[in-house]
């Protein structure tokens, strides 16, 4: 599994938090004595977002280096958080541990000397910044060692990781106070991190602060390995050892709302909203199919939206549209890991984009799904046995090549963008009481539930019986992981729905109900024999928890049911209908 980290300056030296690129388990936090030893570590990140400054000039103009000018320029009251940093000879103009206050002092204003003497207009720098000097120092030394390490570590600020969190907005209150502790939190919780790693006590030999600041880190370190790094200043520098000298921190990729700072919802309509601008003319507006009451022998009034019909054969495709529309796509393009469905969409939408697509699939996709990517123009990489090897592949790609990684769920664009077909359906259906959705990995019932939060439709989730991850996650209050043994496997058969899905889903689905594989092929059947359409088994699934009674609407309940995916084999089809 690839690993990434966000890192900050403690007592006991080091701070890091490390967690697999989509956050699907909880971050692992530890200290160390050295920096080398984070890189060193068993989990190799491949990248180091560390709260530390990288890249030393030998002459400093204005107020500090670029990266510190740049950073100010957008974070208002809270500009004053980013010290300026001396020049590399003032940082090694006192190399050695100082102890005392009196040595402290001296040694202080030794080294201020030389920062006078190496700045335009003569300026010194705090005390506080000469604490650090020692690991600035560390860091320095390691990547002047070892200049291939400078590819994995980056320089990162918190206040500036946040202030991408925030949708580019400066935070309204300081670290220091409880409401800029709970303002923090709340944004690390719409990036994914659960409440149960946000409330966690820090590791001795480091404070609260420590940990949060290291946990906005690793946020940024997320995002830069999908390719959504964003430095300050963007005209990146190198000092005279080729360091970088930058702040890198996100493209923000929110609308700026009132809801997204201080929200429990990680997904507001805000963004849902931008998404259906940002794919309208690109993605379908698929069709509902009203039946009435006593369709199938149900007690409903039903309604059946045919998202079976979309671009690619699946809903996937808004969420593949939203992220390269809302995203800044490298040169090396972007990449995917799926089952099938997931990688038919990015190479659609990137297609259409001309975009290059790189897809990594397990051996167990369907040859019918991955001739469907190969048809769209992308190139198919086997990335191992199952999809778990393949989003390792893929990942190591990204890290590799600076490629977008597009993310079948764990994303928030990704979500937001799946989130327009509960839009396009409640402006169909305007009456609806309740809606059955199928659930993978999550992405597609997040993102409806997103967008019904606050309205009186009941979102009912629905999982075959052997790929249980979201009814698992909602009982034990947290992702966790399931065996996976469906007919549905290759597009409902996530092991671990993470922590942002879980975020979502846990205040806004109203429960999940299993069906067995009989009952999908069942629907299967039923959606060929009474209306011709060729559905996958994970398409399908919802149906089949109407038809099998896993689902029990009420008399006259408005109930729509959502058939979602249409890349079946059409020979297994065959031998289902008979």
């Amino acid at each position: 599994m690839a690993w990434i980290a966000g890192v900050d300056g403690c007592k006991a030296g080091w701070i890091a938090a490390f967690a697999d690129p989509d956050f699907r388990s909880d971050p692992v936090i530890a200290c160390f004595a050295n920096f080398e030893d984070i890189l060193n570590s068993q989990f190799a990140p491949l990248i180091v977002a560390v709260d530390m400054p990288i890249g030393l000039p030998d002459r400093i103009l204005g107020n500090g280096r670029g990266p510190e000018q740049a950073a100010r320029a957008v974070l208002g009251p809270r500009r004053n958080s980013v010290f300026s940093m001396p020049s590399r000879g003032a940082v090694y103009a006192v190399d050695r541990p100082v102890v005392g206050m009196a040595d402290i002092t001296a040694s202080h204003a030794r080294a201020g000397a030389v920062a006078r003497n190496e700045s335009e207009g003569g300026r010194s720098f705090s005390r506080q910044t000469f604490m650090i000097l020692p690991k600035i120092r560390e860091i320095d030394r390691l990547l002047i060692g070892y200049p291939a390490l400078a590819k994995r570590v980056k320089e990162v600020h918190p206040e500036v990781a946040f202030w991408s969190m925030n949708s580019g907005q400066p935070l309204r209150f300081a670290k220091t106070v409880p409401e800029g502790q709970a303002e923090r939190i709340a944004l690390l919780r719409t990036e994914g991190l659960s409440d149960a790693v946000l409330s966690s006590q820090s590791p001795k030999g480091a404070g609260r602060d420590d940990l949060l600041d290291a946990l906005a880190g690793l946020v940024v370190a997320k995002h830069m390995l999908a390719g959504r790094g964003r430095a300050f200043p963007s005209d990146i520098r190198q000092d005279r050892h080729g360091l970088e000298i930058a702040i890198w921190t996100y493209w923000p990729d929110r609308p700026p709302s009132q809801d997204t700072a201080m929200t429990d919802r990680p997904v507001p309509h805000a963004m849902i909203e931008a998404a259906a601008q940002r794919i309208a003319g690109h993605a379908r507006i698929t069709p509902v199919m009203r039946l009435g009451t006593g369709a199938f022998g149900s007690n409903a009034d039903l309604s059946l939206k045919l998202e079976c019909l979309q671009h690619a054969g699946s809903f996937k495709t808004r969420g593949a549209f939203n992220n390269l529309l809302s995203l800044d796509v490298p040169q090396a393009g972007v990449a995917a890991a799926s089952g099938g469905n997931h990688g038919a969409a990015v190479a659609f939408a990137a297609r259409s984009r001309g975009v290059k697509a790189t897809i990594f699939v397990p051996e167990i996709s369907p040859a019918a799904k991955i001739e469907a990517i190969r048809r769209f123009g992308a190139e198919v990489v086997i990335g191992g046995a199952q999809y778990d090897d393949a989003q390792a592949a893929c990942d190591r790609f990204v890290g590799e090549t600076g490629a977008l990684k597009i993310h079948p769920f764990a994303a928030k664009e990704t979500i937001a963008g799946q989130g327009t077909l509960g839009r396009e359906w409640q402006a169909q259906e305007p009456d609806l009481d309740t809606v059955l959705v199928a659930v993978g990995g999550g992405g597609l019932i997040s993102g409806i539930a997103a967008w019904f939060a606050g309205n009186k439709v009941k979102v009912v989730g629905v999982e075959p019986e052997g790929s249980r991850a979201l009814q698992a996650a909602l009982e034990a209050k947290g992702p966790t992981e399931v065996k996976v043994a469906s007919v549905a496997a290759d597009s409902l058969g996530a092991r671990n729905v993470g922590p942002l899905v879980y975020e979502v889903c846990k205040d806004t689905v109203d429960h999940v109900v299993l069906v067995p594989d009989t009952a999908i092929t069942q629907a299967q059947v039923t959606l060929w024999r009474d209306f011709r359409l060729a559905v996958e088994p994970g398409g399908a699934a919802a149906l089949g928890a109407l038809l099998c009674g896993a689902y029990k609407p009420a008399a006259g309940e408005r109930l729509g049911v959502l058939v979602c995916g249409a890349n079946i084999d059409l020979t297994k089809l065959a031998t289902l209908v008979g």
